[in-house]
């Protein structure tokens, strides 16, 4: 098989176990599932360890079967044995593999995107940590043949299972969402005007992140905000770095560069910075401020990602709960009914306003949590009454037909929601009772 063939099925597959388990960490998903199938494959090769040593072939290279000369005291060394017959899979990159130690000797330095020099395996100078760091970058090969140093010695082989068992997102604060009720972590409160809290509530409201937030969570991302000045030319953020804060524009301008290209621009109400704190990878851009005066608000990673994870990890629980209630969804699974309640939306209706109304087209199947409904239909008036845990809008969906009836809510009417692409894929053997129940048929 191809390298570029055995890339193209591995990233394949990766895909469609994100699409089908939908992680919150995508990062540490991808971490988990690359270092999960290292272990598969190092246990089913290592019970052949002997048979392969039978056959000249080393299929872990260690320090028994490497033969190492030191000549005389310049510190330069020379290996002699065999290489292992197979690369990592995870290509050329992988420290413990003996073809990288040549194979860095033949590549030029790149650029990094880490500004601290985070080049794993780069043969470049690296800051001193220490002979015995295994971590440390090796120095670079010299071939004049004049005398070194004794203190250039290359650094100890790290072994191979020197990273076995430990996470690799290092930047990430391990969050437990089961535990945040016993934890004594408490969001910071700002002293903000009413007239602030509202102008930022109306900003959070079309950001994709908070959109599905309760009320509660809104509130405490609202006064955890902290006001931030930047003069013009000032660097909010830096491309490459580790995010540290979200940011929403109060007023001025900012411009946005990419590898030093201008890329766009944003004022008053827009946001930038989420998706570091979201998936703790590098900022993916530089933020000047480009006006005399630029005020942001900040909400710090922690908060971030506590409130986005308690809001998420509490309304899954809200919604399992509901949808046990809910008869028509009896046949479901534990686990399609997770995978159903993430895929849920929350709506808010007030008394005399129209949730559907009769003749539009149907986007969206509806659960009542809460509240009372009239069903209307024209010429007939009020033909019965919805209340929790009843569903409205199927009918729509199930036979691509405009909306048969107008549902009207009779006080504050909170509903589930679940948009049409879903319908079929999530509500799985529940499509077929609702067709049994059609009462169009």
């Amino acid at each position: 098989m191809s390298n570029q063939k055995f890339v193209t099925d591995e990233l394949n597959q990766l895909q469609k176990e994100i699409i089908a388990k939908n992680p919150l960490d995508v990062l540490q998903f991808c971490a988990n599932y690359f270092n999960t199938k290292l272990e598969l494959q190092r246990s089913q090769l290592w019970p052949q360890q002997s048979k392969a040593k039978a056959a000249g072939i080393n299929l872990f290279a260690n320090i028994d079967n490497v033969d190492v000369h030191v000549h005389g005291s310049s510190g330069n060394m020379t290996t002699n044995g065999r290489q292992p017959s197979f690369k990592s899979p995870f290509g050329d990159n992988d420290p413990h593999s003996l073809q990288h130690s040549h194979a860095d000797e033949r590549q030029e330095k790149k650029p990094s995107l880490f500004k601290g020099g985070f080049e794993v395996g780069s043969d470049g100078p690296a800051p001193s940590t220490g002979t015995n760091d295994p971590l440390a970058a090796a120095p670079a090969p010299t071939h004049s043949g004049a005398n070194e140093p004794a203190s250039s010695k290359a650094p100890t082989k790290i072994p191979v299972a020197f990273n076995a068992n430990r996470r690799v997102s290092v930047s990430a604060e391990a969050l437990n969402p089961g535990k945040f009720k016993s934890d004594s972590w408490r969001p910071p409160i700002n002293n903000l005007s009413a007239s602030q809290k509202e102008d930022l509530a109306k900003t959070l409201s079309s950001n994709f992140l908070f959109q599905q937030l309760d009320s509660s969570s809104k509130k405490t991302v609202i006064e955890a905000l902290t006001k931030k000045t930047f003069v013009k030319n000032d660097e909010i953020i830096r491309q490459g770095d580790e995010g540290d804060f979200f940011y929403i524009v109060e007023s001025g301008t900012v411009d946005f560069f990419v590898n030093g290209s201008k890329v766009n621009s944003s004022s008053e109400g827009a946001s930038f910075g989420e998706l570091a704190l979201m998936y703790n990878s590098p900022r993916a851009a530089t933020v000047i401020a480009a006006s005399d005066n630029v005020t942001c608000w900040a909400l710090d990673r922690l908060t971030f990602r506590r409130i986005l994870l308690e809001g998420t990890f509490n309304r899954r629980l809200m919604y399992e709960d509901f949808l046990k209630d809910v008869k028509v969804l009896k046949s479901l699974t534990n686990q399609e009914r997770s995978k159903l309640a993430d895929a849920l939306s929350t709506e808010i209706y007030h008394k005399g306003d129209k949730i559907v109304t009769q003749g539009d087209v149907g986007e969206n199947f509806y659960f009542i949590e809460r509240g009372e409904c009239d069903v209307i239909k024209e010429g007939e008036g009020v033909v019965s009454k919805l209340g929790k845990g009843d569903y409205f809008g199927e009918v729509a969906l199930l036979n691509d037909l405009p909306r048969q009836a107008t549902v009207q809510a009779v006080d504050t009417v909170v509903v589930a929601t679940l948009g049409k692409s879903g319908f079929t894929r999530l509500l799985g053997p529940a499509v077929q009772v609702l067709k049994s129940q059609d009462p169009t048929k």
